[in-house]
C-alpha cells in the first residue's frame, strides 16, 4: 500500500456568492486551485441569519455536477423542471446540471444555524450536454458505520471496505467514479481508508485540526483547510489533541480543457459563448 501525504494545504478564503451569502471557498478560489475533476468546494457555516438569510435565487447552470451536503439548517430547491426538494441536516442534493439547469435555493429559517457544503463536480466532455437530472438523498438513506477504536463515517458516494464488509453510498456509476465521506474522529482517533490509486484525492476539515500521513511525512492540516492529497493508495488522517470532522473527496480525473465563465462550465471558449447565447436567448434547457 502506497500511503498518500499532504501535498498541498489550501486555506479557505471568505467570499459571497448568491443574494450575498457569506462562505468560505478552498478547492477553485482560483483556477490553479482546481483538483480535476473536482471544480470548487464551499463551505457555508454561520449562526446570523444576515448571512445567508438571501440565499441563492434563480440562476442558471450549464456543464457540471452541483452537490449539496446539508449539517444544519434547512434550504429549499426548486428548478425549472417543477423539481422542489428540501433540504435538511444530514441531507444531500445531488444535481447533474448537464446541458443547463435553471434553479433557487432558499433558506427556510428566519434564525438558527445553516451550515454544510457545494460542490461542483466536472462533467466529460460527451456529458455536457445530457438532459439535466436530480436527486434528493436524505439522511436516512446514508449509510454509516463506526470506526475500529472509535469515530464515525457516511458514505454519500462510492464503495468503501470497513472491514469485512463493504458499505456502498447511494451515488454510484458516474463517469468521475466519486468518493465522498464524512468523517468524525475523537481526540487521539486515527483513520486509515483504501482509495482508488488512480483518483484525485483532497479533505476538508471542518471541525478541530488533523494531521495525514504517518511518521517522518505526517503534516498538520488546520479547521477550514483543504488538503490535497499525493498519489498513493490509502490515506491516514489522525485527531490532534481535541476531536475532529472532516469531508474526503475523490474522483477519476477526466483530463480535459476547463473553460469556466460564472456558472457555466464547458470545455471551449465557444461553448462557453453558446452557453451565454442559448441563456440569453431562453435556449439553456430546451
Amino acid at each position: 500500500m502506497i500511503l498518500r501525504t499532504l501535498q498541498q494545504v489550501i486555506p479557505a478564503m471568505e467570499t459571497s456568492d448568491g443574494a450575498g451569502v457569506k462562505l468560505r471557498r478552498s478547492i477553485g478560489q482560483t483556477p490553479q486551485t482546481r483538483l480535476d475533476p473536482f471544480l470548487m468546494l464551499d463551505e457555508f457555516g454561520t449562526d446570523n441569519p444576515q448571512d445567508y438569510i438571501a440565499g441563492f435565487p434563480s440562476h442558471p447552470h450549464r456543464g457540471f455536477e452541483t452537490v449539496t451536503y446539508m449539517l444544519d439548517g434547512h434550504m429549499l430547491h426548486e428548478d425549472h423542471l417543477g423539481n422542489r426538494g428540501d433540504l435538511r441536516g444530514g441531507d444531500v442534493q445531488w444535481m447533474t446540471a448537464g446541458r443547463g439547469i435553471i434553479h433557487s435555493e432558499m433558506p427556510q429559517q428566519l434564525e438558527g444555524r445553516m451550515r454544510g457544503f457545494q460542490l461542483w463536480l466536472n462533467l466529460p466532455a460527451q456529458e455536457k450536454m445530457k438532459p439535466a437530472g436530480y436527486r434528493d438523498i436524505p439522511a436516512a438513506a446514508i449509510p454509516g458505520a463506526t470506526l475500529p477504536g472509535g469515530g464515525s463515517m457516511k458514505v454519500i458516494a462510492g464503495t468503501l471496505r470497513l472491514g469485512d464488509r463493504d458499505i456502498a453510498g447511494p451515488v454510484q456509476a458516474l463517469s468521475t467514479e466519486p468518493v465522498y465521506l464524512d468523517v468524525g474522529l475523537p481526540a487521539g482517533g486515527t483513520f486509515e481508508q483504501a482509495l482508488p490509486s488512480g483518483h484525485n484525492a483532497f479533505l476538508y476539515v471542518y471541525e478541530g485540526d488533523a494531521v495525514v500521513g504517518a511518521a517522518a511525512g505526517a503534516r498538520a492540516l488546520p479547521r477550514r483547510a483543504a488538503g490535497v492529497l499525493s498519489p498513493g493508495d490509502s490515506v491516514r488522517v489522525a485527531a490532534t489533541g481535541e476531536s475532529v470532522r472532516f469531508i474526503l473527496l475523490a474522483a477519476k480525473p477526466l483530463r480535459e480543457p476547463v473553460v469556466q465563465y460564472g456558472p457555466f462550465v464547458m470545455n471551449t471558449r465557444e461553448e462557453i459563448e453558446q452557453a451565454v447565447r442559448d441563456y440569453q436567448a431562453g435556449r439553456l434547457t430546451a
